[in-house]
């Protein structure tokens, strides 16, 4: 197997290079074919490799080559495959090979078919990357890679100057928690003089005193910085509800199952260095906490049926912090896990009914769709009971771990994440009830055309459904009379996995408590919009005070506008008009002038008069003289 691991990430990039420069000349079926057929190879590659890790116990190590060598400094470009990774692989492959089949009937009649296909094939391949390097520098090759892929497939329909700017805004907030990141490598590099995983993690725990702890504190917080940014939290968090500009196939792929785990990724990575830096966990369990509550908040008035899946993307990630942040690194990888296959699941069947309803994103202009679109229906109703908590779906057993371990941390936490729970069941149960329920509230053209989407398309549906249903199994806790086989799976890197101590509530108390908040808004959302038939205002109407903030994002966007990009305009329409063109162009311009002048008066000396040139001489002679004489 160590002789083929480098063909997982080649192959994607194969499958980029044949329907990127076959783009016009290939007919759609093949460019789809093959930009499918590559993933799949894949992740056959990648269960293969998963299988030799669970049966050798030991991690797969690759040297491809050494790429940079300066002294006793060395970076290999080298894959490292154990118990972490296998996983992502399977992640990446897996639903990435579902999302590019679903793709194929999603964007049959789009002009830009190859060039999508050929996107995506290049953002697993950067993914894969990422998660498959041996070190920092492989790492982060494939982080800058996807954030390059995400600004291509989110501004793919770029003739639209909301979507170009859309990418533009996400590639720049990217770029800020990049340069945490890069600059976190910089310091690793000067104090271990080594980017390896290997070189840099075992020399941890033997550091000593309180300078090495405060030089981790300053890594593992740029570190998180750099996970704000591809992970989307407070403060960086702004760019993914816009993402959404992109075909809803992106939004799967990049925005729910793959590019924004990166940076918890990255964290449970690099855990034996936050092990050792409290103050960074601590500040990461409350900026997962807030940006949790934050975004669930403004998912509660969403009318826009992807404005309504990206917060709550930004929401379930702030979930993946917080169990971060509180030590339950099984149970946030977990989430990943789970959250792949419902939001995956969640997103797609949105895109399904973007498809039915010829574009239409508007939930107040949907109703009555599960008749016509039956298969649609009951797979977002099993995503959707995934990611309210429900037992016995996936999301239960992962935001259970979280919460459990929250309680332990903090009550006062635990009791937020609770009530954020109870947000999360709310306004998905209400996108769900409004999309599929009631009388169909599009127009007359609309309705005639509203059908079911083609199997490319519901095939993809179907089987992340029955991932979303039976995927708690992988660590069903002992509570519940399971085994935690995930726990014990990542107990060679993380440890032994922190047990959950009654103290106060019992484990099945906190889960009774979870269940019993996610029911509770559940019945809610049934009695506002299927009983009393409620339907969201018109834009135009007036909203309560708490209402209007909610729908308005609490006018963060407006907010980092006016007290960042303005005053950056300002500063630069200085530097621009001052500075350039006063002080630097007028510098250079001015010396310019000034040569142009001056010559214009010294040509005046050449006269072409051989009797003033012999005048000229003599005076010259007679100063070259009298200096002569007073020296």
């Amino acid at each position: 197997m160590n002789n083929y691991l480098w063909l997982i990430p080649l192959l994607p990039l194969a499958g980029f290079i044949i329907n990127g420069l076959g783009r016009n000349a290939l007919p759609k079926n093949l460019i789809g074919a093959i930009g499918s057929l590559v993933i799949l190879v894949a992740f056959g590659l990648s269960v293969e490799a998963f299988l030799q890790v669970q049966s050798t116990g030991h991690p797969i190590n690759v040297n491809l080559f050494t790429w940079i060598k300066v002294g006793n400094f060395t970076v290999p470009f080298a894959f490292l495959v154990d118990q972490l990774s296998a996983i992502m692989l399977l992640i990446i492959t897996g639903v990435g090979f579902l999302i590019h089949l679903y793709s194929i009937g999603y964007m049959h009649d789009d002009a830009g078919f190859g060039k999508f296909f050929s996107y995506l094939n290049l953002f697993v391949f950067f993914m894969l990357l990422l998660v498959m390097g041996s070190n920092y520098i492989v790492m982060f090759i494939g982080w800058e890679g996807v954030g390059l892929c995400s600004y291509l497939l989110i501004g793919f329909w770029f003739t639209n100057g909301d979507y170009a700017d859309a990418a533009k805004k996400a590639f720049v907030m990217n770029r800020i928690g990049d340069l945490g990141f890069l600059i976190a490598i910089f310091i690793l590099v000067h104090y271990f003089n080594s980017v390896n995983y290997a070189d840099i993690f075992p020399k941890v725990p033997g550091l000593h005193g309180a300078k090495v702890g405060h030089l981790l504190t300053v890594i593992t917080m740029l570190l998180f910085v750099g996970a704000t940014g591809k992970s989307a939290q407070i403060p960086l968090f702004t760019w993914l509800p816009d993402a959404m500009a992109g075909p809803t196939p992106v939004s799967a792929l990049i925005h729910a199952a793959t590019m924004v785990t990166a940076g918890i990724y990255m964290i449970a990575r690099s855990h034996v260095l936050f092990d050792l830096a409290p103050f960074t966990t601590n500040i990461i369990a409350i900026i997962g906490l807030a940006t949790a509550v934050f975004a669930a908040l403004i998912a509660l008035t969403q009318t826009d049926i992807k404005k309504v899946l990206a917060y709550s993307t930004v929401s379930q990630l702030g979930y993946m912090f917080l169990g971060l942040g509180v030590g339950a690194y099984t149970g946030s990888f977990f989430h990943v896990i789970t959250h792949a296959f419902f939001k995956a699941l969640l997103f797609l069947g949105a895109g399904s009914v973007i498809h039915a309803v010829s574009g239409e994103q508007d939930m107040r202009k949907m109703g009555g769709l599960y008749k016509k679109l039956p298969i649609t229906f009951w797979t977002m109703l099993m995503g959707t009971i995934a990611i309210s908590g429900i037992p016995p779906f996936s999301g239960f057993f992962s935001k259970d771990e979280i919460l459990a371990h929250t309680y332990q941390y903090s009550p006062i936490m635990y009791f937020i994440g609770v009530i954020t729970a109870m947000f999360t069941s709310f306004y998905m149960f209400r996108m769900l009830f409004l999309t599929f329920f009631g009388k169909f509230r599009g127009t007359h053209e609309q309705e005639h055309h509203l059908h079911e989407s083609p199997a490319s398309m519901t095939i993809p549906l179907i089987v992340l459904a029955i991932l979303s249903v039976v995927g708690g199994l992988l660590n069903v806790p002992e509570a519940l009379g399971g085994h935690e086989w995930l726990a014990h799976w990542l107990k060679p890197l993380m440890g032994a996995a922190k047990e959950v101590h009654e103290g106060g509530l019992s484990e099945m108390a906190l889960m009774g408590i979870s269940v019993g908040a996610a029911l509770v808004a559940l019945i809610y959302a049934y009695s506002k919009y299927i009983s009393k038939s409620d339907i969201p205002v018109a834009d135009t109407e007036e909203r309560p005070l708490l209402t209007a903030l909610s729908y308005h994002k609490f006018y963060i966007d407006e907010l980092y506008d006016m007290i960042i990009r303005k005053p950056l305009d300002v500063l630069s329409n200085f530097f621009y008009k001052v500075v350039d063109k006063m002080g630097i162009d007028g510098l250079v311009n001015g010396l310019g002038s000034g040569t142009v002048e001056t010559s214009k008066g010294l040509r005046l000396l050449q006269t072409g008069n051989v009797g003033f040139y012999i005048f000229m001489m003599v005076i010259g002679i007679i100063a070259v003289l009298i200096y002569s004489l007073k020296f």
